[in-house]
C-alpha cells in the first residue's frame, strides 16, 4: 500500500490560516511490512525521526492508538519548514495510514477535524486532504471544536514557487504577529479577503491577484523573514502576472501568472541570484490518494 499526499500552500496572502492549494509535489509513503516495532526509513535528513518519534507514527497513534508497528518507507519532494506543508503532509499521511491499516472508514471530515485538531489550523491539512482550493473556519462551538469547509475549483494558471533554501519555523514565524488589530484594522483585512475569495470563485484571477497582494493579517510583520518578497512582486508586476504571496510562514513566496508569461517570469526570477530554487507547479486537485 502506498499513500500520496500533496504539498500545499497556505493563505493566499489575505486568506489567513483559512484559505489553501493544493499543489503538485508530493509526500509518499509505502507500508512495507507488519514489525516488532515502528521503523521510518527516509533519507529527508538526520534531524527527522526513523522510529516512534515520527510525526507519521504520533499522527496515526493519534487516530488508532493500538495500531500495530510497521516498518515504512517515507519519501517526499516536499521541501520542509518552506512554507509549503510539509509538517501537515505528514499529519494527514499518518491518519490515513490509520485509517486504512485499521479499516476505520473515516469519512473526509472526520479525517479533516483529525488533522486541524493536531495541526490547530485547517489551511494546510484541509487542502492536503481533499485536494484543489480550500476555505476552512475552525473555532470552538459550545465547547467542541468545530470545523466548517468549502472546496472548489480554482481557476488554471501557472504557478511559480520560489523557494529560498533557507528554512522559517512556524513557530517563530508566528511569534512576530501582533496579538490584537484594531476593529477597523481587521474590517479592512477581513473584506480583502472576502474580495480575494469571491474573486477566485468567479474566475477572476485579476482581481484575485490585485486583493492578494493587499493582506493586512501578517505578511508585513514578517517581512525580516522574507526579504525576497517585494522584489517578486516588482517582476511580477513588471511581467504582467496575477500575483506573488507568502506561502504558508515562508520563507517560499508563490507567483501565480498566465501560461504565456510564466516562462518569462521565471527566467527574471533565476536573475535576482542568492539561493533558491525555482519551480513551476501546478495544482493537485484530488488530495491524498491511497494506492
Amino acid at each position: 500500500m502506498k499513500i500520496r499526499v500533496p504539498a500545499t500552500s497556505a493563505n493566499l496572502g489575505p486568506g489567513f490560516d483559512s484559505c489553501g492549494l493544493a499543489l503538485s509535489r508530493y509526500l509518499t509513503i509505502e507500508v512495507i511490512k507488519e514489525d516488532t516495532k515502528w521503523t521510518v526509513e527516509h533519507e529527508l535528513g538526520k534531524t527527522i525521526p526513523q522510529d516512534e518519534q515520527n510525526l507519521l507514527v504520533q499522527a496515526a497513534q493519534t487516530v488508532a492508538p493500538a495500531l500495530k508497528p510497521h516498518h515504512v518507507k517515507m519519501s517526499s519532494s516536499i521541501p520542509i519548514a518552506s512554507g509549503v506543508g510539509s509538517s501537515s503532509s505528514v499529519i494527514v499521511a499518518g491518519i490515513e495510514l490509520a485509517n486504512r491499516l485499521e479499516n476505520l472508514n473515516l469519512t473526509e471530515r472526520q479525517k479533516i477535524e483529525i488533522a486541524t485538531s493536531i495541526e490547530g489550523h485547517p489551511d494546510n491539512c484541509t487542502p492536503a486532504i481533499c485536494g484543489d482550493f480550500v476555505v476552512a473556519s475552525y473555532f470552538f462551538s459550545e465547547n467542541k471544536p468545530t470545523v466548517h469547509y468549502v472546496k472548489h475549483y480554482f481557476p488554471e494558471c501557472r504557478v511559480i514557487a520560489y523557494i529560498p533554501n533557507s528554512q522559517v519555523l512556524t513557530k517563530e514565524s508566528r511569534g512576530v504577529l501582533p496579538e490584537t488589530l484594531s476593529f477597523s484594522e481587521a474590517v479592512k483585512a477581513s473584506s480583502i479577503a472576502n474580495v480575494m475569495i469571491a474573486a477566485v470563485l468567479n474566475g477572476d484571477l485579476l482581481l484575485a491577484g490585485q486583493m492578494m497582494e493587499q493582506d493586512r493579517w501578517h505578511e508585513a510583520y514578517r517581512e525580516k523573514f522574507v526579504p525576497h518578497l517585494g522584489t517578486i512582486r516588482q517582476i511580477v508586476k513588471r511581467n504582467g502576472g496575477y500575483a506573488a504571496f507568502l506561502s504558508g510562514a515562508g520563507p517560499t513566496v508563490l507567483v501565480l501568472t498566465s501560461e504565456e508569461k510564466a516562462d518569462l517570469i521565471t527566467y527574471e526570477l533565476e536573475q535576482m541570484g542568492g539561493s533558491a530554487r525555482i519551480e513551476q507547479l501546478s495544482f493537485d486537485r484530488e488530495g491524498v490518494q491511497v494506492f
